[in-house]
């Protein structure tokens, strides 16, 4: 989980190949409207990102259900929207926090290409992400370690962690 551009697709890609198991991206999940509007530099709200997270925890238990663990990326930025995706999931569920400063990260919009998440909507989507609190199971991990460091970091957490 994290803002746009702190890396969770290059980990859950990663991490999920350790864990030989399948990865889901959050964006394929996401429907053209809400597509659309992001690629116009307009943010999401709560409607847009409910159908979303319904369909993506739907996938994830199911892909849980039909073979064990998953992993998928998604930003998942207030908590209301880590409990729906936990309600959905049906299943024990981990969150993996991907944190970076502002200019990090928007060094790594900027210079990103091919993506409809555009650089102009990082401020609301820092202003949307709600930090875990004591009451949720959330590792949180420094984004500018490299990929490979955060993938054995997040898999030894993993290996420790008790069912949520």
């Amino acid at each position: 989980m994290g803002v746009s551009g702190s890396g969770k697709s290059t980990l859950g890609a990663l991490l999920a190949h350790k864990l030989d198991c399948p990865f889901l991206e959050g964006d394929d999940f996401h429907d053209a409207r809400a597509v659309a509007k992001m690629s116009a530099g307009r943010p999401l709200n709560d409607d847009d990102r409910w159908p979303w997270l319904d369909r993506l925890g739907r996938a994830i238990g199911e892909a849980v259900a039909s073979g064990g663990p998953v992993v998928a990326a998604c930003s998942a930025l207030r908590h209301s929207y880590r409990e729906r995706l936990r309600r959905a999931i049906g299943a024990p569920t981990r969150f993996v926090l991907l944190d970076a400063s502002h200019g990090e990260l928007l060094r790594r919009l900027t210079e990103r290409a091919g993506h409809y998440m555009p650089a102009s909507l990082l401020d609301s989507q820092l202003a949307t992400l709600e930090r875990p609190g004591a009451d949720e199971t959330v590792f949180t991990l420094d984004a500018v370690a490299s990929p490979e460091r955060l993938c054995e970091m997040a898999h030894a957490w993993l290996a420790d962690a008790a069912p949520a």
